[in-house]
């Protein structure tokens, strides 16, 4: 699940194999002197919940999410790189520049019914903040020195009316909807928040005030809200799998209990700055990630499974409202025998160490193909995986892949085989 940013500067089509695994980021530079109109977006009010819906223990909520989607590369895209602000530099930098520089168009009300229709019972909205969040200060054109030209906590609000805009595409239509933090983490040069007890001292006080500011303007949303606390935080050596395993020795024992205190410090604070908003906040279900969203897949190190073991579960005024949520990706081209048995593995390790040992339940946040597999290898894939998250009363949230591009523009399926694949493991 190791990501990879390309930083190209061309015009760009998002290809279908990117698309699957939250693996590729591409996007595309306007002609200089151009200045895209952008939909600035309206503050709407919030959408009124059913009477009968009720804030309810996030264990059933799961159950009743079903099937989940990612809208990626969309208010989730960003430059992604300190050494080359691409958007910063060569766009009017309204809402639409933003949500189309990674070759997505613009998410639509209709979309989202599109998924009802279906059958999904979920939508999970990955936006990046960063950019939107006090002042980017940009030197030498493009580069941007993040210690001396960045400035204030205040979020933009025509993003944040964006940002609003498309919840209420989701909430709607009825459907479950997680809000997170997203590219704020990762191993781009551009994240700020990083695992690790000296990264959360430099990063806490921006934090609390970013998602202060989100739960404030979502705070009469209803139950079928979730806030979601990070994306993929990684430590100061951008390890994937586990904590400082990217460091020289593939393994620092002070290095990675300081990343995991870090993480479950940042979890807490979450908590904390959400809960103390009030009205529907006070018990709102929330998620926290663990490690790099690390699920503890395979058997080849002996850490593996120390993002599993090492999360702790945030102390919070009301009891069964957290979830734990992890990420998943596969080679779904080799799928047979021997990788049903390591999905099998998967979710043991979760019951084991999150489920049973924390007591809370699990969402997988992001989940699908690696590699280049078809619609027909993936389907294949699907079937099974859903049905043991199914079975197991984990959420599955599929990363992207299912409708892009101009098929998300022109409301078609990119994979339709995979579509029907999830469904089936619900709707039997």
């Amino acid at each position: 699940m190791k990501k990879r940013i390309l930083h190209i500067f061309a015009a760009v089509s998002v290809a279908v194999a990117a698309a699957c695994s939250d693996d590729v980021y591409s996007g595309y530079i306007p002609e200089q002197g151009t200045q895209p109109s952008g939909q600035q977006g309206q503050q709407t009010n919030p959408p009124a919940p059913p009477e009968e819906e009720v804030f309810g223990p996030v264990a059933e909520a799961i159950v009743k999410m079903g099937a989940g989607w990612n809208l990626g590369n969309t208010l989730d895209s960003n430059s992604g790189d300190t050494e080359h602000m691409w958007i910063e530099a060569y766009s009017a930098r309204t809402p639409k520049d933003y949500e189309t520089a990674w070759g997505q168009p613009q998410a639509t009300r209709e979309l989202m019914h599109m998924f009802k229709e279906a059958g999904f019972g979920a939508i999970r909205i990955p936006v990046t903040w960063y950019p939107h969040m006090g002042k980017i200060t940009l030197h030498d054109t493009e580069h941007w020195d993040m210690s001396s030209g960045w400035s204030g906590t205040d979020v933009d609000q025509a993003w944040m009316n964006r940002v609003q805009e498309v919840v209420d595409y989701v909430m709607d239509e009825g459907m479950y909807c997680i809000l997170n933090v997203h590219h704020d983490t990762g191993a781009a040069s551009t994240a700020w928040l990083v695992a690790g007890e000296e990264g959360f001292e430099a990063a806490k006080t921006r934090y609390q005030a970013l998602w202060k500011q989100i739960a404030e303007r979502f705070r009469d949303y209803g139950p079928r809200l979730l806030f979601e606390s990070y994306n993929e935080m990684l430590d100061k050596y951008d390890s994937w799998c586990f904590a400082t395993f990217a460091s020289p020795d593939k393994y620092h024992q002070v290095d990675a209990v300081s990343a995991y205190n870090g993480i479950n410090s940042y979890a807490q604070l979450f908590v904390d700055t959400v809960r103390e908003t009030g009205g529907n906040n006070a018990q709102r279900n929330l998620v926290v990630n663990t490690y790099g969203a690390c699920s503890g897949d395979g058997n080849w190190n002996n850490h593996l499974q120390d993002p599993l073991k090492y999360m702790n579960l945030p102390n919070d005024t009301e009891s069964g409202h957290i979830a734990i949520q992890v990420h998943s990706y596969w080679d779904t081209a080799k799928f047979g025998t021997s990788q049903q048995k390591e999905v099998d593995q998967l979710y043991s390790n979760l019951d084991t160490y999150i489920v049973k040992r924390l007591g809370a339940p699990v969402i997988i946040g992001e989940w699908g193909d690696n590699g280049d597999a078809n619609d027909q290898q993936i389907a294949r894939f699907s079937q099974y995986f859903c049905t043991k998250a199914r079975e197991n009363g984990v959420a599955p949230f599929m990363w992207m892949c299912l409708s892009d591009g101009n098929d998300r523009a022109n409301l078609r399926w990119t994979m339709p085989k995979t579509k029907d694949a999830i469904l089936s493991a619900y709707n039997n």
